[in-house]
């Protein structure tokens, strides 16, 4: 057993020798890491947390300009309800102007006057806030504009084409607000 504790110092011996001659500086540098890796670390985080930060200002910027493109269409279109509860009104007047003047007295002759005049300063407000009749009489059926409501068969027009218009329809801006109802050809 002697000899194994021998070996045994011996060993740790050698150890402690090694360990001396390293020296502090040795194992600082092997602990530390090197300043130009350290460097080229913060380089790397840095331009990562750039990106980062152009990206959200990207997707800031996209998001602002969805909401200007938003509001602009709620404003372009804001009267939009209030024109389409108007064509019945205006509907009305047509068909009330559309009787014959000769079959009518004085007094009844008065109020028709004051209807053509009511419709005709309806019609131009219409006008003036861009909305637009849709033209439908004998024109091809184009089925984003009109509404087929009836269909008939004539043979002197070609099949497609529009008979009669039922019911005028009309466009606000460039939006179909009202498709014109119509008879069609078959």
């Amino acid at each position: 057993m002697t000899e194994i504790k021998k070996e045994e110092k011996k060993e740790v011996k050698e150890v402690k020798e090694e360990i001396k001659e390293e020296t502090p500086e040795e194992i600082k540098k092997e602990k530390k890491p090197k300043k130009k890796d350290i460097i080229k670390s913060l380089e790397e985080e840095l331009l990562k947390e750039k990106e980062k930060a152009l990206r959200a200002q990207a997707e800031m910027l996209n998001f602002k300009k969805r909401k200007d493109e938003e509001v602009n269409t709620i404003r372009k279109y804001a009267s939009e309800d209030l024109i389409k509860s108007l064509l019945p009104v205006i509907d009305n007047f047509e068909r009330a102007i559309k009787l014959d003047d000769n079959d009518l007295t004085d007094e009844l002759s008065k109020f028709l006057s004051g209807f053509k005049l009511i419709y005709s300063e309806l019609t131009n407000i219409l006008i003036n806030n861009d909305v637009t009749e849709i033209p439908a009489s004998g024109l091809e059926f184009d089925p984003t504009v009109h509404q087929a409501v009836i269909t008939e068969k004539d043979k002197s027009k070609p099949g497609g084409v529009i008979l009669e218009v039922l019911q005028k329809g009309y466009k606000y801006k460039e939006r179909v607000i009202r498709p014109a109802m119509v008879k069609v050809n078959e």
